[in-house]
C-alpha cells in the first residue's frame, strides 16, 4: 500500500478511517528521516493491510507542534484513535517489523482499560 501524505486537512479523517496507522513524522533536510523513509516505505509493502502515512514537518509545522514533535524522524503508532508508540529515532528494519508485530499483539480492550483508569486518577503518576 502506498503510504499517505498527512496534513493538518486529512489527518482526523485518516485517524478516524483507519483502525492502525504507523505515522513517521519527517522533514526533507533530515539525514535519519531519509535513512528511514526506504525501510518505513518496505514495511508499507509487507503489511498492505495497515495505513502508512507520513508527516512533512516542514509543511505541518502545526500539525508537527501539536504532538509536541521534538525530534525527527518520530514514529507514531495509532490503534483505534489511541496512540500507542511514539518515540524519535529511526528504526532499522528488524526493529520496525518487531514494533508492528507487538502494536498487532496488543490488547487494545487492556490499554483503554489503563487510560480510563490512569484518567480517573488525574493521571499517570501514582497517587
Amino acid at each position: 500500500m502506498a503510504t499517505i501524505e498527512l496534513t493538518k486537512d486529512n489527518f482526523n479523517d485518516t485517524l478516524t478511517e483507519n483502525d492502525f496507522v504507523l505515522i513517521d513524522f519527517w522533514a526533507s533536510w533530515c539525514g535519519p528521516c531519509k535513512m528511514f523513509g526506504p525501510v518505513f516505505e518496505k514495511a508499507s509493502d509487507r503489511h498492505s493491510d495497515l495505513t502508512f502515512a507520513k508527516v512533512d514537518t516542514e509543511a505541518q509545522q502545526e500539525l508537527a507542534a501539536s504532538f509536541d514533535i521534538q525530534s525527527i524522524p518520530t514514529l507514531m503508532v495509532v490503534r483505534d484513535k489511541t496512540v500507542i508508540y511514539a518515540q524519535p529515532g529511526a528504526l532499522p528494519e528488524e526493529a520496525l517489523e518487531d514494533l508492528i508485530k507487538q502494536a498487532r499483539d496488543l490488547d487494545m480492550e487492556e490499554v483503554r482499560r489503563e487510560i480510563a483508569k490512569q484518567q480517573a486518577n488525574g493521571g499517570p503518576e501514582e497517587g
